[in-house]
């Protein structure tokens, strides 16, 4: 059995291990426009949270009720969701250049850098810093590696990525103005030595005008070979 990704809309993803488990991706659920209902009481083995932006985190509460183990994220944010009522056994917080095992998964996750802001608004209109954006590597069973870039500029440290880590896989945000357009996501392609690459955070909302067909020709330009599979909302792909 090989790795299975559902995209459920701007950047939360199920992804099921060669086991059959399952590990959600910045859970924005329910008050997700994109998010099948469907997916809004999926119940997971695991939790991997890239920074703490509302439209990344907005299930997560909900969410972990539903989690049977591991929540993960950078210090900071795991340590105020333990703040809000998130189970505390659960909660694994670490940071950039650390792995932790999620053994009973099967999984090893490496927590590697981003570049993008990471707070959280509450209803009262504070806003609360949540330490540094990340992304992940995960590593499967079958030694099968997957970047989840999270939300993140270009930067030129992926090649560091690629090389210590070698993805054949990569998540990556292809929407602009939040976040990388379909020029820089090529050459994160580039940079991380990928094979395949599956886009996110576009179309959720106008303003998020990047298509996985501009990457594409973005990575023809650059004469890089990589597989686009953009899964229809709510589809699962192999990969």
């Amino acid at each position: 059995m090989g790795i299975e990704i559902t995209w459920l809309g701007h950047s939360t993803f199920l992804i099921g291990t060669p086991e059959g488990r399952k590990i959600l991706v910045d859970p924005w659920l329910e008050g997700n426009p994109s998010c099948p209902e469907a997916f809004h009481e999926v119940e997971v083995d695991a939790i991997l949270l890239t920074h703490g932006h509302g439209d990344h985190i907005g299930g997560v509460f909900a969410a972990a009720d539903r989690c049977a183990g591991s929540i993960v994220g950078i210090y900071d944010l795991t340590t105020w969701l333990g703040s809000k009522g998130i189970d505390g056994g659960k909660l694994v917080g670490m940071n950039k250049g650390g792995t932790v095992q999620l053994k009973e998964l099967g999984v090893g996750v490496t927590m590697v850098d981003a570049r993008h802001s990471s707070t959280f608004v509450e209803e009262d209109g504070t806003v609360v810093p949540l330490g540094e954006a990340a992304g992940f590597v995960v590593r499967f069973s079958d030694d099968r590696r997957l970047y989840i870039a999270g939300d993140t500029s270009l930067f030129g440290d992926m090649r560091l990525i690629g090389e210590l880590y070698a993805p054949e896989v990569a998540i990556l945000p292809i929407g602009d103005w939040f976040t990388m357009d379909p020029r820089q996501a090529a050459y994160a392609c580039k940079f991380t030595g990928v094979a395949t690459a599956i886009p996110c955070h576009y179309g959720t909302f106008p303003i998020l005008s990047g298509t996985p067909e501009q990457l594409r020709e973005e990575l023809a330009r650059l004469g890089v070979e990589v597989v686009v599979v953009a899964p229809a909302i709510g589809e699962a792909v192999e990969v």
